[in-house]
């Protein structure tokens, strides 16, 4: 498998994580665990979360060979998004993942997660703006994601953000 390092994204996996994404949600993100995000891209969303003041491993190993931390913090390439779900529920760890809203709908998810009781999400105020790799403006994102939540203990299921 790929590592997801830049010159192995597909046209559409090349969008990287704004700080802003984490820093919406770094309350719900517990401070005494050490993150994994698994996903290297540019590097640049590991250090958002140590500048966040979280403990990070931030590497190019195989997210599907590996094995790392207490929690996985992440944004994956949303064309690989059945087998992140299957690797995630397979790890069975913690984890808050940025995928499309409309994830929650196809087969393969509700098929992993529809008896799951830990599954909670929360909802961004507005939509998130990727940074595309190679382009010196963030985009406009066309489409709405939701921050999926596996084993995250939060106050409720679905959480909006303000």
């Amino acid at each position: 498998m790929a590592t997801f390092n830049t010159k192995s994204f597909l046209k559409f996996d090349d969008y990287m994580t704004p700080k802003s994404a984490w820093e919406n949600i770094k309350e719900y993100i517990p401070k005494n665990k050490i993150i994994w995000e698994a996903f290297y891209g540019d590097g640049l969303s590991g250090k958002y979360l140590k500048e966040l003041d979280f403990e990070v491993i931030h590497d190019k190993d195989d997210f599907f060979n590996s094995n790392k931390g207490d929690i996985i913090i992440t944004n994956p390439p949303f064309s690989k998004s059945k087998e992140v779900l299957e690797r995630l529920k397979e790890l069975d760890k913690p984890f808050i993942i940025i995928l499309p809203c409309s994830k929650i709908n196809t087969s393969y998810f509700r098929k992993l997660f529809k008896s799951n009781k830990d599954l909670q999400i929360i909802i961004p105020l507005k939509r998130i703006n990727f940074n595309k790799i190679g382009l010196a403006l963030n985009n406009k994102c066309n489409f709405d994601c939701f921050y999926y939540c596996y084993k995250m203990n939060l106050k409720n299921d679905l959480m909006w953000l303000e």
